[in-house]
């Protein structure tokens, strides 16, 4: 296999097969494809950062392939690839910690909710709450803010989150419950800041 590459419309380009046979490659092509927009978004709130995105769904997408014998058919391949990309960020996460950091939460996150009237307040209340929503899930902690991710985006099961973070059940459940409150004490504190007090 000569590689992996994102071809200009994000679609991933396979390169010629080791193999002395294409059916390994066609199966995983035909599995593996229709995850890549979710396996991507699920990078990007990762890593907060297109570029890296792009690098560890690269990466997972190669590693899945090098591991595709090793695959159990009839059993989750979604996550399996989910588990591989996450594997993947955490054996790089030293090199992209200091990104991460430093990262900002991108206007490239926030999709424009559709609004029923056009005024220019309702657009600016829609996407100030959206933004809102938005950063109060970036800045969770990655083990709260992926399992939130993986099942109000992805709209995985838990055994299927437990499965792809190799925790339990109960932990997922767990964290599940502390980012929701996280979310919903940021939003709630930034309300509390842009209300009036009363008698002011």
């Amino acid at each position: 296999m000569s590689g992996i590459g994102l071809g200009s419309l994000g679609v991933v380009r396979f390169g010629a097969s080791s193999y002395d046979d294409d059916q390994p490659v066609t199966g995983f092509e035909e599995l593996a494809m229709p995850l890549f927009d979710p396996l991507y978004n699920f990078a990007r709130w990762l890593v907060r950062n297109s570029i890296d995105a792009e690098d560890l769904v690269q990466e997972t997408y190669l590693k899945a392939l090098r591991s595709f014998a090793s695959f159990q058919p009839g059993t989750n391949f979604r996550a399996w690839m989910f588990r591989i990309l996450k594997n993947t960020f955490l054996s790089s996460r030293s090199t992209l910690e200091r990104r991460m950091n430093d990262a900002m939460v991108s206007e490239e996150y926030c999709q424009e909710l559709a609004v029923e009237t056009e005024t220019p307040d309702a657009i600016l209340l829609n996407r100030c709450n959206s933004e809102l929503v938005l950063r109060a899930i970036a800045d969770l902690p990655t083990h709260y803010r992926e399992a939130l991710l993986l099942c109000e985006v992805e709209e995985m099961s838990y055994r299927e989150i437990a499965e792809v973070l190799s925790i339990p059940v109960g932990t997922v459940m767990s964290r599940l419950a502390r980012a929701r409150r996280g979310v919903r004490q940021s939003l709630l504190s930034v309300s509390a800041c842009v209300m009036p007090r009363p008698g002011i």
